[in-house]
């Protein structure tokens, strides 16, 4: 937890690889995930590298095992996950991959080609067997019917012209979108010169080609004459048709069809044989596919981050650039020896001065993932700044309970977390592939602790489902009112509303132990009375909230060594945020600490006394506070006024100044502060990574650029006007708190009055009850989690964010950081 305050020390390191270890070494540096390599050939094109001929066949094994995944899943089996880490393959191994590799996938091919042209085969013999098949059927008929074209003879008297012609037949197959049409052309073509029967095959076929079971219709047609059979035949070649032979009698198709179905068993026989054979392919790619894929990803990813190397001049080594958290030093130099202690000559590491901003890195677990991750969806931190994490484990989940403030509603989602959390070793839903359930499950924690700050706010506001509980006793009381007033029949007949008035002895025993009386909630003036304490509650924590992200501010200008900030910045920040708006909050503290129960009418009003502190007057009717109240609302105004030019026109003549006495010193001097920069340890450029308007006036890059003073007065000038605006603007935008509060109250009771109060009310018998209230219940859990949980709970959470990321991390969090993204397998393995 050392680094989730600060990010870790990060330093570039310079990698001296021995070419035959370095591929060695960058796979065990992948497996440890330590380091990220900076491409020292940004200029040279990829097409040029040193290893772009191995990364291409990574690639080409990729696609060559793209193929065998694509067979497997057609053949309806899934790849199994790699057991264990494997590590990345030696370089030899690659040609042993590729040629088994190569092997399979022209195995699978073949197979897969002769399956296809034996399903063919079958297919064809099928078709064959259902035509044969209609030649047994009762005799033919004409089948298109046209009028009186049907009762012209087919066949000429005897002695005609054509008394030498025989008829011959074409059998074959057609699909049935297509036999309407092929009939009809048929019939026109041929001018009826042919008798044509359609049918429908009796069982569905498989198609060789998609699998699917589909239907044909057969056809037989008998005419005569040399030019009507060239017509049919290249009608039935023009719509596709399947033809096979046709004998005219009666034996030679009954002794063709035994022949075909003789066929198709012996087919059937071979192909099963076929497919055997395919499921022993298959279950071998299985076996080797998964950890083959892993092996290569990882090749080519060792490949691609040498190709970021540079070559020394002897070529003999490989030098590479990459940054490095300081505390894994140690281990990535243990790393280096042991992936060169085969090579015979030791990798070198050590330690470079930089003066680029080094990556950010913040190591996370389990539980403050979810954090770290709302502070970077705002923006990744500077190098070393205050990371807003910790705080907002803290912030987040308070400042959402107070807006879902019920000790029903936090229940709920606290329990659903703590289900998460307790099966989150679970490897069904770990892998889950919902992606809400993802959402849910990467935030379980940031969800148990919404959840248990929940309850507590539910406790202050006592309120369990819009129900007040009454764990203590009251401390009103409505016996002594009873006693001590002249409460009459007559006058509680007319009144209908009674007051408690806390000046009568015994009727205000005192306040309630923990939260809010749960008398209140019978009160008539129970909404007015949660408004004025939510809206100066919500008031009290922007405040607090605010000035807590101002002091962590601090923190940043000591570690940078920015001391003049303290005084130019955040002194007068400060005293304008707290002269203002924590004044407001003292009177806010001050009032509640006041008794008024005797003088509630003549009580001040705090929001006029504040009004009438910027304008400097006062108000007859309205009572001062305390004595002296008017002076010290305008010394405060007075001292809030006078550090805006200050914190406007401090840090730019501040800077201003230390660069003339730098140019005053001359070149000599500059050569020395170069010298002892350099030589120093890489924190020394630290002080560098400062603001925008400081590296506005003072660049990084070693030469002496000139000062600008109006872009640093420009950039200060645009610092003070949204810190002064944002200050009111962020005040009131924390009476947010106080509006969802109330909103969540409303809607919680108005579901409980609109649904759970009828079902009470339906009927006094408790056999009715029962069956009412069941779908009643139901209704009412439904509406509850539906709108209560998830639409409220979401608005919550997004107020809850904005106020993190507006309110709070501007006053001291600037995100412009990038994340250390070391080399790692990790996504290889995935």
């Amino acid at each position: 937890m050392g680094s989730m305050f600060r990010s870790e020390e990060v330093v570039l390191v310079q990698l001296f690889l021995p070419t035959s270890a370095a591929y060695t070494c960058v796979s065990q540096l992948g497996e440890l995930g330590l380091v990220e390599f900076r491409d020292l050939n940004a200029s040279v094109s990829a097409f040029q590298r040193r290893f772009v001929g191995d990364v291409r066949r990574c690639e080409e094994l990729e696609k060559t095992f793209l193929f065998l995944q694509e067979e497997v899943r057609r053949a309806g089996q899934v790849l199994s996950r790699p057991e264990g880490r494997l590590p990345a393959p030696p370089p030899r191994d690659l040609l042993r991959i590729q040629e088994e590799t190569d092997r399979l996938a022209q195995e699978l091919r073949d197979v897969r080609g002769n399956q296809q042209s034996l399903q063919v085969q079958l297919h064809q013999l099928r078709l064959h067997a259902a035509v044969l098949g209609q030649g047994r059927s009762p005799p033919l008929a004409a089948t298109h019917a046209d009028g009186p074209s049907e009762r012209i003879p087919l066949l000429q008297p005897p002695g005609g012209p054509h008394q030498d012609l025989r008829v011959n037949f074409v059998a074959g197959a057609v699909e049935p979108s297509k036999a309407a049409a092929l009939e009809r052309l048929l019939w026109r073509a041929c001018r009826g010169f042919l008798i044509a029967s359609f049918r429908e095959t009796e069982r569905q076929l498989e198609d060789p080609v998609t699998g699917e079971p589909s239907t044909w219709m057969t056809f037989l047609i008998s005419y005569w004459g040399e030019q009507i059979g060239q017509k049919i035949r290249k009608i039935t070649d023009c719509f596709h048709c399947h033809i096979f032979p046709y004998a005219e009698h009666e034996e030679g198709r009954l002794g063709a069809l035994q022949q075909v179905q003789q066929q198709s068993h012996e087919l059937q026989e071979v192909l099963g044989e076929t497919e055997r054979f395919l499921s022993q392919v298959l279950a071998r790619v299985q076996q080797l596919l998964p950890p083959w894929q892993v092996q290569i990803r990882k090749m080519k990813a060792v490949y691609l981050a040498l190709n970021q190397c540079s070559v020394s001049a002897t070529h003999k080594c490989l030098i590479a650039e990459g940054w490095c958290a300081a505390r894994d030093l140690p281990t990535l130099r243990q790393a280096l020896q042991d992936g060169s202690s085969e090579a015979g000559v030791s990798a070198v590491v050590h330690r470079i001065p930089c003066r680029d901003m080094p990556p950010t890195l913040i190591r996370t677990n389990c539980f403050t993932a979810s954090f770290q991750g709302i502070v970077d969806a705002y923006g990744v931190g500077r190098y070393q700044e205050v990371n807003p994490a910790p705080y907002t484990i803290i912030t987040f989940p308070f400042l959402f309970a107070v807006m879902f403030g019920d000790v029903g509603h936090g229940l709920l989602m606290f329990l659903f977390a703590l289900a998460m959390v307790l099966t989150e070793n679970r490897p069904a839903v770990k892998s889950a592939q919902n992606e809400i359930w993802q959402t849910f499950f990467s935030g379980r924690y940031l969800l148990l602790l919404m959840g248990l700050f929940s309850v507590y706010t539910g406790f202050i506001y006592n309120e369990c489902f819009s129900r007040a509980t009454a764990i203590f006793s009251s401390g009103w009381s409505v016996a002594a009112m009873a006693t001590q007033s002249d409460w009459s029949d007559a006058f509680l007949a007319q009144h209908p509303l009674l007051a408690l008035d806390p000046n009568v002895s015994g009727v205000f025993l005192g306040p309630y132990p923990f939260g809010i009386d749960p008398i209140w909630s019978l009160a008539v003036n129970h909404l007015s009375f949660l408004n004025s304490f939510k809206m100066k509650m919500s008031v009290i924590l922007g405040v607090t909230h605010m000035t807590f992200g101002v002091v962590l501010g601090v923190f940043n200008h000591v570690h940078f060594g920015q001391w003049h900030r303290l005084l130019l910045e955040t002194l007068p920040e400060l005293v304008f945020l707290l002269g203002l708006f924590g004044y407001l909050v003292f009177l806010i503290v001050y009032k509640w600490l006041q008794d008024y129960a005797a003088r509630a009418a003549s009580a001040p009003s705090i929001l006029i006394h504040f009004i009438n502190m910027f304008l400097f007057s006062r108000s007859p009717t309205n009572q001062p506070l305390f004595h002296g109240q008017e002076a010290v609302q305008s010394a405060l105004v007075i001292l809030a006024l006078v550090t805006v030019p200050v914190l406007l026109l401090g840090t730019p003549l501040f800077l201003h100044w230390r660069h003339r006495s730098r140019s005053q010193r001359g070149p000599a001097g500059r050569q020395d502060e170069d010298k002892s920069g350099i030589l120093d340890s890489s924190d020394a450029s630290v002080a560098g990574w400062g603001p925008d308007e400081e590296k506005a006036g003072c660049p990084e890059d070693g030469e002496e650029a000139e000062f600008v003073l109006s872009e640093v007065l420009m950039h200060q000038a645009i610092h003070t006007i949204e810190f002064c605006l944002g200050c009111i603007s962020n005040t009131a935008s924390y009476l947010r708190l106080w509006a969802l509060s109330l909103a969540h109250a409303q809607l919680s009771e108005v579901l409980w009055a609109m649904v759970m109060r009828s079902g009470l009310g339906l009927g006094r018998k408790l056999g009715v009850a029962a069956v009412a209230l069941v779908p009643i219940f139901a209704a009412f859990a439904v509406l509850t989690v539906a709108i209560l949980l998830v639409m409220e709970g979401l608005s919550a959470f997004l107020h809850a964010l904005r106020l993190h990321w507006v309110e709070f991390q501007n006053k001291f969090y600037s995100g412009t950081g990038y994340k250390l993204s070391p080399f790692t397998f990790a996504s290889e393995e995935d």
